[in-house]
């Protein structure tokens, strides 16, 4: 597996090494002591999505002491994941980090505490995978608007379909950030 580093402290992007043959294809899609130098996770909830093509979910996060890290790939279809820094303390406060996952790339980001996560589908019926560290809590779950002027995310759409709860997701600037 590769580890690459980016802009942002703590987040990563991982490429499975896969081994393709006449009957398909295998990668390791997650081992603990591969990535142990990087992430130091422990993953206690796997969550799935499925979701038609213009979906957006995001950008959410869970504030403390129930903060999670992420560990978020696609399994069929593709997706433009975005994260954006919550952490105060960070050069790269309020700033975001964009990339396409697919099921054809493989890739995965590693999304740590501190960030906001949200991704727009690109095809139809696609499905989102991701590990948690910590267990969702709804009472401590926060939505930020994923349309928010502040943020600068360029979603590559005017419109999308959103939640409820996502339509109604706090602005920037009003979000006291409990994250150094």
């Amino acid at each position: 597996m590769q580890i690459e580093e980016t802009f942002m402290q703590g987040l990563y992007v991982l490429k499975p090494k896969i081994f393709i043959d006449e009957r398909g294809y295998f990668l390791e899609s997650y081992n603990q002591r591969k990535i142990a130098n990087y992430i130091q996770a422990n993953f206690v909830q796997d969550n799935e999505s499925l979701s038609q093509k213009g979906v957006l979910r995001g950008l959410h996060f869970q504030n403390p002491p129930y903060a999670q890290d992420k560990l978020v790939r696609v399994i069929k279809g593709s997706v433009l994941d975005v994260v954006v820094d919550l952490r105060k303390g960070q050069p790269t406060y309020g700033k975001h980090f964009a990339i396409k996952l697919s099921a054809k790339n493989k890739k995965q980001l590693f999304v740590p505490k501190g960030f906001a996560h949200g991704f727009l589908t690109l095809k139809k019926n696609t499905i989102f995978s991701y590990k948690c560290s910590a267990y969702y809590r709804a009472d401590s779950e926060v939505s930020i608007h994923c349309f928010d002027k502040d943020l600068d995310i360029d979603w590559k759409v005017k419109e999308a379909i959103l939640s409820e709860k996502d339509k109604k997701g706090i602005k920037f600037k009003t979000f006291e950030s409990p994250f150094l």
